[in-house]
C-alpha cells in the first residue's frame, strides 16, 4: 500500500468544533497535497473482499461485508470532502471496522492499515501520531492474539500498518511544514505589497509635490508678469504646460519604479527651479561620482523633496547644493539661509529618511542658520572621486 498523502490540518482544527461543510469535489482532486491520490487509494479496499470470494461465503456475510465497505467509504471520503473532518470519528471508525470484521474476514486487516495510514495526517503533532499508531497496533495485536490468528494475518493486521503509519508520520510532518511555509510566503507577499504601496505613495508625494510646486511658482510669476512683460509671461505659461506633460511621465515612471533622467539632470532642474523662485544657487557636484541606480534614485528624490521645501517654506535668498564622494560613501548636502523650521518630520522628510535608511545610509537635518539637510549613502564598486565642477 502506498504512502497516503494528505491535506494539512492546523492545531485549531483539532479542537473538536467542526463544521460539516462539504468541499467541492473538483477542488479535492486538485488539492496540492494529495492531488488525484484519493481516487486510487480507496481501491485497496478490494483486499477486503478476497476471502469472501475465495471461501464462497453466504449471502448473510456478503451483506455485512458490503455494509462494512460502505461505512468505510463514508468515513474515507469524509476525510477529503468535509471541510473539517473529525479525526476521532474517521480514524476511530476505521479501527472499529477492523475489530468487528477481523474475526470473520481476515481482510479486515485492511481497515487497520487505512486507519494507521490516515492517523498521522489527522492530528497536529508527531507525538499524537505516534500515540495513535501505538493504539492501533496494540488493538490489532491484542485481538489477533485473542483470536489465535496465524502469523501472516497478525502481521497484516498489526505489523504492516505500523510500517505504513511510521512512514506517513514523516510525510505528515513535511506537509505541516509546507503548510507553515505557504503561510509564511503569503505573509511575505502581503508585506511586500504593503511596502510597495508605501513606496508608490512616497514616490507620488515626492514627484507630484515637486512638480505642483513648480507649476504654482511659475503660474504666480506669469500672473505678475502678464501686464508688464507679456512675452516672458507667455514663456512661463508654456513652461507650465511642458512641466504638466512631464508630470504625467514622472508619475508613470514612479509607479513602475523607474527614474527618468538621473541625479545630474535632477540637480540641474533643481537649480533652474530655485533660480526661478529668485534664489541665488550654488551647485557643486563631483562629475565623476558613479552611483548605483538605487542610490541615484534615492538621491534624486531627496533633491526634489528638499528643493520643494525650500521653495514652499524657507523664504531663503541663497541655496547651496553639494555632492561628493568621501571614503566609499556619497554625501549630499543641501543648505539654505531661510527661516529654518521645527524638528518635526512631515511625510516628505519621513519618506526620504526611510529610503536612505533602507540603503544603510543616514539623514540629518539641522535648523541652525537656515536649514541644512545632509544625506550619506554607502557605495560599492564606485570609481575614485575626480575633480568637481562648479555650475
Amino acid at each position: 500500500m502506498p504512502f497516503l498523502g494528505s491535506r494539512d490540518f492546523d492545531k485549531d482544527s483539532m479542537s473538536g468544533s467542526w463544521s460539516l461543510k462539504l468541499r467541492p469535489f473538483r477542488s479535492v482532486i486538485h488539492d496540492r497535497d494529495h492531488g488525484w491520490g484519493p481516487l486510487l487509494w480507496w481501491l485497496y479496499l478490494g483486499f477486503f473482499f478476497v476471502q469472501p470470494i475465495v471461501d464462497h461465503v453466504g449471502r448473510k456475510q456478503w451483506f455485512f461485508d458490503i455494509l462494512g465497505a460502505l461505512v468505510f467509504l463514508i468515513l474515507y471520503w469524509g476525510i477529503f470532502l468535509l471541510e473539517r473532518p473529525r479525526p476521532l470519528v474517521h480514524v476511530g471508525g476505521m479501527l472499529l471496522l477492523g475489530v468487528l470484521f477481523l474475526p470473520y474476514n481476515m481482510g479486515g486487516s485492511t481497515f487497520f492499515i487505512f486507519a494507521a495510514a490516515m492517523v498521522p495526517f489527522m492530528v497536529s503533532t508527531q507525538a499524537r501520531a505516534i500515540a495513535g499508531l501505538g493504539l492501533i497496533g496494540a488493538v490489532a495485536a491484542i485481538e489477533g492474539f485473542l483470536l489465535h490468528v496465524s502469523g501472516p494475518v497478525l502481521f497484516w493486521a498489526a505489523g504492516f500498518p505500523m510500517f505504513i503509519g511510521a512512514g506517513n508520520v514523516f510525510f505528515a510532518e513535511r506537509n505541516r511544514m509546507n503548510c507553515q511555509l505557504r503561510k509564511a510566503n503569503e505573509e511575505i507577499e502581503n508585506l511586500a505589497k504593503v511596502a510597495e504601496r508605501e513606496r508608490i505613495a512616497r514616490d507620488l508625494h515626492d514627484v507630484l509635490g515637486h512638480t505642483l510646486s513648480v507649476i504654482t511658482l511659475k503660474s504666480e510669476l506669469a500672473g505678475k508678469l502678464i501686464d508688464r512683460d507679456p512675452q516672458r509671461a507667455g514663456k512661463e505659461i508654456r513652461e507650465v504646460e511642458q512641466i504638466s506633460r512631464q508630470a504625467l511621465s514622472d508619475v508613470r515612471d514612479a509607479i513602475r519604479g523607474y527614474r527618468s533622467q538621473g541625479l545630474a539632470a535632477e540637480l540641474a532642474q533643481a537649480k533652474t527651479t530655485l533660480e526661478t523662485a529668485g534664489l541665488t544657487v550654488q551647485c557643486d557636484a563631483a562629475t565623476t561620482v558613479k552611483l548605483p541606480a538605487v542610490q541615484e534614485s534615492v538621491l534624486s528624490l531627496a533633491v526634489r523633496e528638499a528643493v520643494t521645501n525650500v521653495v514652499r517654506h524657507a523664504q531663503a535668498r541663497t541655496c547651496r547644493m553639494r555632492l561628493e564622494q568621501q571614503n566609499g560613501s556619497c554625501r549630499l548636502e543641501i543648505h539654505d539661509d531661510g527661516l529654518g523650521g521645527s524638528n518635526g518630520e512631515g511625510n516628505g522628510l519621513r519618506g526620504m529618511r526611510e529610503r536612505v535608511e533602507m540603503l544603510g545610509g543616514t539623514l540629518s537635518r539641522s535648523s541652525d542658520a537656515g536649514t541644512t539637510l545632509t544625506i550619506t549613502l554607502p557605495l560599492k564598486d564606485v570609481a575614485p572621486q575626480g575633480e568637481g565642477s562648479r555650475n
